[in-house]
Formats: structure tokens, C-alpha cells, sequence
């Protein structure tokens, strides 16, 4: 019985802790500088990815970490993100959301997720989409995101990248992650 107790209440500790790594750390932000906020951790987030990007996201003709160049990542999307060393694999001019939605496969609402880029929405053209606009996602990035409803929470012009990097708390090397915006990298 005390075996029973200890296994109900250590995972009961567990998915406490896992909800609460899923909690929001917004600040406030500035779309002029690309400034946004640290966001929550993504820990159902697909990690690696094909290499494969959107059709009609098109590269950037002068970004400022070129591919094969190397940067920090300051983002904390996921655990062991922040401050490892990136390696740029794409790097691409394109509008970048931060977006709310229900995942289809039902469960909790995912506030401010970042990042998912207009080529990733159905139906979108080339004009951006304002904060309130309501879409649904082609990206499938976590868990139920692909084909759910969202709304737009805030929109930037930049240049996103597609990276590679281990993570600061070990583990396997991530590939082809996507997204992080320019104001996430620094030079090394």
C-alpha cells in the first residue's frame, strides 16, 4: 500500500511540475525591435525536424547569420535551449506569429506559442495578418497543432532560422529545429 502512495503522489508531482513548465513568462513587447517575450517552455514540441520548409518561404537574401555560421540561442522555447551554440542551417524573410490555439487532439489552450510563420497558415497570402485574426495552422510543430484554429497574438517582419544544436542539459543533438527569430541569436 505505502508503494501504491508513493507512486500515485511522485506522479502526481510530475504532471504538477510538467504543468507548471508549461507556464507563461510573457514581457511585454515591442514589435518595432523584435523584441518578444521569452514565451513557455514546449516541451510536446517536435524537436527535431525534416529539413523541410513551407513551399513559397523564400530565403533571406542578407541575413545576419549566414547558413553554416554559428550563434547563442537566447530563446527558452524548450529546456537546454537557452544559451547553446546554434548552428545555422536555413535562414528565410518572412512574417512571424506568436499564436493561440486549442490542439485538436483536445486538452489545454496553448497561449502565445512562437513561432509559426505565414507560410505555415492555410489560406494566408503575402499580406500579413493582424493581432485578433483568426486562422488555422498548417505548422505541426507540437501535438494537435496542425489543422486547429488559432488566433494571432502579435506579428513580426524578420528573418527566421531553421537550427541545429545540443541542449545545455545534454541530450541528443536537435536537428533542423524550427523556428527562432534574429533577436533570439547572438554572435558567439
Amino acid at each position: 500500500m505505502k508503494f501504491k502512495n508513493y507512486f500515485l503522489g511522485s506522479l502526481l508531482l510530475v504532471f504538477t511540475l510538467t504543468l507548471a513548465a508549461c507556464g507563461n513568462n510573457d514581457q511585454d513587447t515591442n514589435q518595432n525591435d523584435e523584441k518578444m517575450e521569452e514565451g513557455k517552455d514546449h516541451g510536446n514540441m517536435d524537436h527535431s525536424g525534416s529539413g523541410e520548409v513551407p513551399k513559397g518561404l523564400k530565403e533571406a537574401k542578407n541575413p545576419k547569420y549566414e547558413v553554416g555560421s554559428k550563434a547563442i540561442i537566447n530563446a527558452n522555447h524548450m529546456e537546454g535551449m537557452k544559451g547553446a551554440e546554434a548552428t545555422i542551417v536555413g535562414a528565410y524573410d518572412t512574417y512571424v506569429y506568436k499564436v493561440t490555439y486549442t490542439p485538436t487532439t483536445g486538452g489545454e489552450k496553448v497561449t502565445d506559442h512562437k513561432w509559426v510563420i505565414q507560410e505555415e497558415l492555410q489560406d494566408a497570402n503575402e499580406k500579413p495578418l493582424k493581432p485578433g485574426a483568426k486562422v488555422v495552422l498548417n505548422a505541426d510543430h507540437m501535438e494537435g497543432m496542425k489543422d486547429a484554429e488559432a488566433t494571432i497574438d502579435s506579428v513580426v517582419k524578420t528573418t527566421i532560422y531553421m537550427v541545429d544544436f545540443t541542449p545545455t542539459t545534454g541530450g541528443d543533438k536537435v536537428t533542423n529545429h524550427q523556428w527562432l527569430t534574429e533577436s533570439e541569436l547572438s554572435p558567439e
